[in-house]
């Protein structure tokens, strides 16, 4: 039976906790933390994730790790199932899990392993089959793939402002000495900058928030070759190959998995 509260998991004297909830399309949660890492995975549907630092989207079968204190605020796009899976501090840090958020690739084994932990008792016996299988699962967590799905925000007000406008509505054709000129900086000032507060490229970065984008829209049932010209790719074929670069797959095997 699927827990349907949101907030028991955070005192039961056990070291990982899952929990399962079925969220309607455009439900949101405000700014909020845990004091257990929390690991979301997108059973179905499409998660968003905004921090301080940063915006992550998390695809259908793929999760997103919030580390233990971390603000964040969710976002669902279209109907969302979240198994998420709470891990106390100090079995994070045993198990090596990140610091940082991050969104995850999630493998057939850990989705078993995730479903079966859902009707686990909340009070399992951790010397038994129900602890060796969140053993498992805090294991198998460990060992999963970083995926390249996440937008860093600048700390610059005036950077962190034209990313989040960028975030809204991004487009390739978002010009640098445009965005220069509406920071207030020369061009070199605006590129060194803002690689020194993200750590990647004003081109990278505007490509990422662009991917971000049509991983949402398409998620919502917009077609790959509107999306595409939308955001300002040259052709659907040239979407399709930096989305199969990030994802290992094409846009269609996505939907299809999505679906």
């Amino acid at each position: 039976m699927r827990n349907t509260l949101l907030d028991p998991y955070e005192d039961i004297p056990r070291s990982v906790v899952v929990t399962a909830n079925d969220y309607p399309a455009a439900s949101t949660f405000p700014a909020h933390a845990h004091r257990r890492g929390q690991f979301a995975y997108a059973a179905c549907g499409t998660i968003s994730v905004q921090t301080p630092g940063g915006s992550w989207l998390v695809p259908p079968q793929r999760a997103c790790w919030i580390p233990v204190g971390v603000v964040h605020e969710m976002q669902m796009s279209g109907p969302v199932t979240m198994l998420n899976t709470f891990v106390a501090a100090d079995a994070a840090r045993a198990a090596g899990l990140p610091d940082d958020c991050r969104v995850f690739g999630v493998s057939p084994l850990l989705r078993h392993l995730l479903a079966e932990a859902v009707d686990l008792p909340a009070l399992y016996q951790p010397d038994a089959r129900a602890g060796k299988i969140m053993s498992l699962l805090l294991d198998e967590i460990a060992v999963m793939p970083s995926l390249s799905l996440h937008a860093p925000l600048p700390a610059e007000p005036r950077l962190a402002r034209l990313c989040r406008d960028l975030l809204a509505s991004p487009s390739l054709g978002a010009d640098i000495d445009k965005m220069a000129a509406r920071a207030g900086m020369s061009r070199r000032t605006f590129t060194r900058t803002f690689r020194a507060q993200t750590g990647v490229s004003f081109t990278q970065w505007r490509q990422q928030a662009c991917l971000l984008s049509a991983l949402e829209r398409l998620g919502n049932g917009e077609s790959v070759t509107r999306v595409a010209l939308d955001l300002g790719y040259g052709s659907p074929s040239a979407f399709t190959a930096l989305f199969r670069r990030v994802l290992g797959q094409s846009p269609s095997r996505y939907l299809e998995r999505q679906r």
